[in-house]
Order: structure tokens, then sequence, then C-alpha cells
């Protein structure tokens, strides 16, 4: 009878083992992804092990869909982290044989004391890939035909279950979110991989959480500018803009932004401020109407909505409106006695140009000024020529000097301008005096640095080595600029789902994030670069207060490093260095 017991409860135990390692999975639904352009050949899947295999790996890799990743297998990963922090992982997934279901769990995270951070800190993504091409020459119009083409692993597709495909590899991105009032210790999870058929694998996670608190986004110092276009997002869910449904789609979207530390919302005073050099044209977001007898008004109903919606979600340091120097010298307006739209070309410092904006800054600074905007308005430029920003500045400082300018300059115009210029950002590796920087810096102006479709190293196309995103931060710091621009945020081009390549400059350049709230892998480690700058920003001064001076030589020592000359291939040795040497400093500190 005793014989019988222990059989029949070995028979149990083995059915629920059993039954976990048979875990039902549900695959989640998901976007079919683009056909491979070009397809790795001589990959030798046949010789690989039967069955699923994993790694974890560095967040380094951008790993190719048809090449079976070259690495030794881990099932350990370790971070370091401060309390409020966000990190990343990165877990790599590949087989020869087609696994139809796939699904992956995270535990929660518990220290050696018994403290706790639950798993809904952490999301897990299974990373698509996207057509990109290549920099070539950078800047420029081009053919898709004339340029090579090929898959990047991208966008982050929040889904835990999924369906690989035979040769295919599938890069998996976690993201941790550490509470800031969550206790210092070392705290241990695991991933648990559910293959159909196959027995689960288990990933052990160590997240070392040291003493030291990230403050609120809300807090951080570092100027990030990435500008938005809210109308793309109209175009590509196919709603009218500023609908209640184009509202909706905006905040996830618009929240992800703030919460990487955005500074600035992105204003259209008129129509076309950049031509129609993006897939979607930003619209007029003041609406311009001459009467009848010559006289003008304005409605600011979409502006005030706009500057207000995004207030809400924590982006109020500054409103960009673009622009009294557009693309094109093009101005658009609604004239009542033709009963239509009418465009002009008006060049700054021409009778034409004068009679547009005189009236409009006037009433322009009132409206502000009953807001209570004024202070934080800036008229923007970008990459403006010297004689049209005379001719500009003249008129402003007549008429409206109070709202201060912002400029993408690219013709080292704040040497002309030095109180004019509130907000100048100066292309990647385009030196800036220090002493300009720090007369800039005692007036409480903004000088940052920004990358586009000239810089090959750094920037964030689709192609780029991720880690590009976190020297970005290091730089920024490292060359005493107070933050970093983008032209573009999510000016999405036709498919950005599909196909990352555009008409006129390296594929990626026109956005950073997708459709339906999707991160990037280039966004999250752009995140991660301004979360290092915080915190060099914040042991500078930590350092200096406590009096010491050799920490502070070495922090700056390793800081300077981050250079223009910095070589792509140096990328993750430094970085890795960098980020160790924050985290001993920051337990020094509090020791």
């Amino acid at each position: 009878m005793m014989k019988y017991k222990i059989v029949l409860a070995l028979s149990c135990f083995f059915c629920m083992l059993a039954c976990q390692q048979q875990k039902e999975i549900v695959v989640a639904q998901t976007y079919e992804e683009p056909i491979d352009p070009s397809p790795s050949e001589g990959e030798k899947w046949s010789v690989l092990p039967e069955g699923l295999q994993a790694s974890m790996v560095s967040t380094g890799i951008r790993f190719v869909k048809s090449e079976i990743p070259k690495l030794k297998q881990q099932n350990n990963w370790t971070g370091t982290v401060w309390k409020g922090e966000r990190t990343s992982a990165q877990m790599v997934l590949w087989s020869k044989d087609s696994i139809t279901k796939v699904a992956l769990e995270i535990a929660d995270f518990i220290s050696d004391k018994g403290d706790r951070i639950t798993a809904d800190h952490a999301q897990l993504n299974f990373v698509k890939y996207v057509i990109t091409d290549e920099f070539a020459e950078g800047c420029g119009y081009r053919k898709p035909e004339d340029f090579a083409s090929s898959l990047a692993a991208d966008a982050l597709e929040p889904v835990t279950t999924y369906a690989l495909k035979a040769q295919e590899t599938r890069p998996v991105w976690i993201t941790m979110d550490v509470p800031s009032d969550a206790t210092a210790g070392m705290y241990h999870s695991t991933i648990t991989l559910f293959a159909e058929g196959q027995k689960p694998k288990t990933f052990k996670m160590r997240l070392d959480v040291i003493n030291k608190v990230l403050p609120s986004v809300t807090d951080w110092k570092f100027h990030l500018d990435l500008w938005q276009n809210p109308y793309a997002v109209a175009r590509y869910h196919n709603v009218e803009p500023w609908t209640q449904d184009h509202w909706d789609l905006l905040k996830p979207l618009m929240h992800r932004l703030a919460n990487a530390g955005q500074k600035v919302i992105t204003v259209s005073l008129n129509k076309r401020p950049w031509g129609g050099q993006t897939f979607d044209q930003f619209e007029a977001m003041i609406d311009w109407r001459k009467k009848a007898d010559g006289t003008w008004v304005y409605d600011y109903t979409i502006f005030d909505n706009w500057v207000q919606f995004m207030m809400d979600l924590g982006i109020k340091k500054q409103i960009s409106c673009y622009s009294m120097v557009p693309w094109g010298n093009e101005m658009y307006f609604f004239d009542e006695k033709e009963g239509k739209e009418v465009k002009v070309i008006a060049p700054p410092g021409t009778k034409e140009y004068e009679n547009l904006w005189v009236p409009f800054l006037k009433d322009f600074k009132t409206h502000l000024a009953d807001k209570g905007w004024n202070a934080i308005t800036r008229i923007a430029m970008d990459e403006r020529a010297p004689k049209e920003m005379k001719a500009m500045l003249d008129l402003i400082n007549r008429v409206a000097p109070e709202l201060g300018i912002s400029l993408a300059d690219n013709h080292k115009s704040y040497k002309q301008y030095p109180d004019e210029l509130k907000d100048m950002s100066v292309a990647f590796g385009d030196p800036v005096d220090e002493e300009d920087l720090v007369d800039r810096k005692q007036k409480g102006y903004i000088s940052t640095h920004y990358v586009c479709c000239q810089d090959k190293f750094p920037n964030t196309f689709t192609f780029s080595d991720p880690l590009e995103g976190v020297f970005i931060g290091w730089y920024s710091i490292a060359a005493n600029f107070d933050g970093f621009l983008r032209w573009a945020y999510n000016s999405w081009v036709e498919n950005p789902l599909q196909d990352s390549r555009f008409r006129a400059w390296p594929a990626g350049d026109t956005y950073q994030v997708y459709p339906d709230n999707r991160s990037s892998i280039r966004f999250e480690t752009l995140r991660e670069g301004i979360e290092d700058a915080e915190k060099i920003r914040i042991l500078r001064e930590e350092l200096e207060q406590k009096g010491l001076q050799d920490e502070l030589d070495y922090l700056n020592k390793v800081v300077n490093q981050f250079t223009i000359t910095t070589k792509p291939n140096d990328l993750e040795s430094l970085i890795v260095n960098g980020q160790q040497v924050l985290n001993t400093l920051a337990v020094k500190l509090i020791e």
C-alpha cells in the first residue's frame, strides 16, 4: 500500500512537471515583416543541434536575421543600476527548425534580504526587422536600387510569445525600470523560455541595485530636443488631425518621449516650414487669415491645444516655433478677398516679409503673454544662411525681442549673435570655443549639438551600431554641451514598420520610434546615454561638494575619452568601462 502511494505521488509530481514543461502557448498577434532583400548565403544551419537555441548577449549587438549568431552561449546576465534607472538586456533565439510557439516569462526580482521588485517593472520585447540601407555618401536624394539593402533588428514588439521560423535569428530586448524607492541590494530573477515540444530553459538574472537615486525624469537637466511630427501619426493611422482619435494615438507616443527627458515642444507656425522634405508635411498650427480690409486675424486653437497637451505630459521647458525663415521662404494664409489659400514667397528683408510678420508677431506675443508662455517660446530656425538670419533678426529685435531665437546652426551664427540665440545647436564635430560655451551657460542659454544625414558616426540610423546612442550622451557631456538635438522623432516614412528607407537620407534618419508606440533599440540606447549623462552631472556635483578632487579628476578623465575622434570599434569597451566607473564612484560617495 505504501509503495502504491509513493508511486502515485511520484506520478503526480512528474505529471505536474510535464504540464509545466508543456506550457500552453498562445502566440500573440503581430505584423508581418518584410521579405529579406539580401539574405546571407553559406550559413550552415543544418549542422546546428535540434531545437531552439538561446543566449544572453550584449546590448551592443545588432543581429542579422539570416545569420547564425557567432557567440558562446550564456545563461546568466548581471547588471548594476541606480534606483530610478532603466536598464536593458538582450537575449537572442535561433533555430534551424521552425518553432511555431515560443514564450518568455520573467519572475519577480528578489533580493538576498527578501525585498522584491515585481516582474511588472520589466518589459519583454521581441525585436522585429525592418529594411535598411547604407550610409554611402550620407545626405542627398537616393534611389533604393542604388544602395545596398538589408534587414535591421530595431522595432520593439511588446509581446511575450512568438512564432519562430526555421533558419531565423530573433533577438529579444528586455527593459527593467527600477523603482526609485527600491531597497538597495542584490536581486535575483529568472527568465524562462518555453518552446512547444521542448523542455523549458532558464536564464538567471542578477540585478545589483546600489543605494543611489537617479532623479525623476522631469528633473533631468539634459536638454533633449527631438522634433515631433503629429501629422505623421494622423496620416499613418488614417484619422483626421486633432480629433479625439488623433489625440489618443499621440498620447502614448509623446509620453514615451517625455519619459526620455524631452524638453522642447515642436510647433509649426505656418505650413511647410521645411518645405516638403518629410513624407508627411507639417501643417500650420495657427490659422492665418487676411480679411478683405487688409487686416489680419489668427486662430491659435490648434497651437494652444498642442502645447498644453505636451505640457500636461511633462514637456514644458521650451516651445520652438518653426519658422520665420522657412525653407524656400514660402508662406501660406487664407485670403478672404480671394476666397482661397494663397502662397507667397517672402524672403527676409523684403517688404512682403515685413507685411506678413510684423502684424503676426505683435499678435502672437500678446497671445503668449496671456497664456503665460512668452518666457519659454523661441522662434526657431533650421540651418539658415547668415544673410537671411540677419534680416530676420533685425525685424524680430524691433518687434518682439523678448521671444529669443532657437537655431540649428551650421554657420557659426552664435558668434555674430551671442545674445539672440537663446538656444543654439551645432553640428557634431563642429567645435565651439570653450569660453563661448561657458559664457552661454552663465547667461542661462542652451547649447547643444546635433547629428543628421551627414554624420556616419555617431548616429541613430536603423543600421547604426546600437551603442552609438549611448555614446551621444557621453559625448554631449564631454564636449560641455547641455544636451542633444535630432531633427526627427517620428517623421515616419510611408511604411515605417516595413521599410525605414527614405528618398533623401540614410535609412532611419527620419524617425526613432515606430507606430502604435513601439520603441526601438536605437531609442532605448539613446535614452541610456542620457541617463549616463545625468549620472555624470550628479557625480561631478557631489564629488566637488565633498572635496574629492582625485576622484573628480578621474571621472573627468574617463568622460573626456568620448570625443569626435572616438573610433566606432572602441565603443563597447569605452562604454562598459565608463559605466563601471560611474557605479564605483556612486558607491564610494555613499560609503
